[in-house]
């Protein structure tokens, strides 16, 4: 399984209908509103690297209203932070 953060910049006012959008693709898990440069923030969970390319290419940047992406690969889940001292 792989993972992904995806910040989205929508056309304005559209979020709603973006987001709408979004909700239909299986391999989005969460769907945030956001304030500031970036207007929703996706989960995304495959089962390839591979899949979850094609999810951003040719459906998240597809979606009308979508400005621009900004992806964010997980390369690990954190279970738990580290103090360096």
């Amino acid at each position: 399984m792989t993972s992904s953060f995806v910040l989205l910049n929508c056309k304005e006012n559209q979020e709603k209908d973006v987001i709408a959008q979004l909700k239909k693709i299986p391999q989005i898990k969460e769907t945030q509103c956001l304030t500031g440069p970036y207007d929703v923030l996706v989960k995304i969970e495959a089962s390839t690297i591979e899949e979850l390319n094609e999810v951003i290419t040719w459906k998240i940047r597809k979606i009308k209203n979508v400005r621009s992406t900004y992806t964010l690969k997980i390369n690990e889940e954190a279970m738990e932070c580290k103090d360096d001292n």
